[in-house]
């Protein structure tokens, strides 16, 4: 990357932490947010939580920030094969979470996953999807860091970039067609939003007005690109204006200000009033996955800076100010979160791979007959010397 180019997304990145806007500016070219730098809520915009919630989105918070840790690690350990982080994008997928009610949709990207815990989805199940061994309900077929879960209506994010937009919006529309109170989230990032797949979801959902909220978080890198190198419009959010669609944008870092923008814009699509369109503002603080090197395009300044406005830092400082927390509270909190991990992670780590007969489960509702007898002549023969058996065992 050229200095030229640092320099610039360096400037773009400034303009995304300046002050909150005037209320006479558009929502889609200001900064909703509602966390003050003392640790004070601004009761214009404060969706006044409750000390419960607001408690219950630290823990997750720091759970999250928790977990992605260990998984980097252990994939460089090689005890797993692969991990993409949300570190410093906590605020979005937690606040998301919180919202939605049972029978909602999520399709995510890939730093949306905990989402699923929030929404009640086993720990242990879900560290079981990096390793794609038997505790894992996708039985092994999936990529790692690709979660879903049908008991929490999360659908898995493929690494062709966006394509879960259009699936949200149709389901969206599957649900407008039956006239059910389901409302549908779908995720993309800043990188995403130059794909044509984002384009089409947009104009379909503004044409047929679905119960749908997209949700652009924009970390400011697609990778090795900056933001700066997708779009030539002021934000992102302001594209949702060509396609009719209500758009804002929100400080992606403040957990309250992510909550009370998704939180209105959920309530106006199940409604009835249509999609919504936010751009979350906030920083990719790692690496884009474990198979990334951001020191390469990114300085450690930047990273820095950044790092000063980390949504669960404060959160912290929020709850600090209310008393609704103290570092003897803090302690037994990363505590108990941490012995919580390393027993999932140990009891899920000694599960051996999914059974051989799994192979053909999913694919028709009722097994057809070619497919019964392979299956059972897969039973019928001893597994390859040297081989899992499915059980633990070799």
């Amino acid at each position: 990357m050229h200095d030229h180019d640092v320099e610039a997304h360096g400037a773009a990145m400034e303009a995304s932490a300046t002050p909150a806007p005037r209320a006479a500016e558009a929502p889609d070219l200001g900064l909703l947010r509602v966390l003050r730098d003392d640790g004070s809520a601004d009761p214009a915009t404060d969706p006044g939580l409750s000390p419960h919630v607001l408690l219950r989105a630290y823990r997750e918070m720091k759970r999250v920030r928790l977990i992605d840790t260990r998984m980097m690690l252990l994939q460089r350990q090689g005890r797993i094969h692969f991990a993409g982080e949300c570190r410093g994008q906590e605020a979005t997928p937690i606040a998301t979470g919180l919202v939605l009610e049972r029978e909602d949709w999520v399709f995510p990207a890939l730093r949306e996953s905990a989402i699923m815990l929030v929404r009640g989805f086993p720990l242990k199940s879900y560290i079981a999807q990096y390793f794609g061994n038997a505790g894992d309900v996708l039985k092994g077929r999936q990529m790692p860091s690709h979660m879903s879960g049908r008991a929490v209506n999360q659908v898995a994010w493929s690494s062709c970039m966006a394509t879960q937009l259009p699936h949200a919006v149709g389901a969206a529309w599957a649900a407008k067609m039956r006239k059910d109170r389901s409302v549908v989230l779908g995720f993309v990032g800043d990188g995403g939003t130059s794909e044509p797949d984002f384009h089409n979801a947009l104009n379909f959902a503004g044409v047929f007005k679905v119960p749908c909220v997209l949700v652009c978080q924009n970390n400011h890198w697609a990778i090795s690109v900056p933001a700066g190198k997708q779009t030539a419009s002021p934000t992102f959010a302001v594209k949702g204006r060509a396609y009719g669609v209500p758009s804002v944008r929100v400080d992606g870092n403040d957990v309250l200000a992510v909550y009370r923008v998704v939180s209105d814009a959920v309530a106006r699509a199940r409604a009835g009033g249509g999609p919504t369109f936010i751009e979350s503002v906030t920083y990719r603080m790692g690496a884009h996955s474990s198979s990334d090197d951001p020191t390469r395009y990114r300085s450690q300044e930047e990273v820095d800076t950044w790092a000063q406005r980390d949504p669960i830092v404060r959160l912290r400082r929020h709850l600090v100010h209310r008393g609704l927390l103290d570092e003897a509270e803090e302690a037994a909190l990363e505590d108990g979160l941490m012995a919580e991990i390393s027993a999932a992670i140990q009891e899920v780590e000694a599960l051996g791979p999914p059974a051989r007969e799994t192979l053909f489960d999913d694919v028709y509702a009722e097994l057809p007959w070619h497919l019964a007898e392979q299956r059972a002549e897969v039973l019928a023969n001893r597994p390859h010397p040297g081989s899992h058996d499915g059980g633990g065992g070799h």
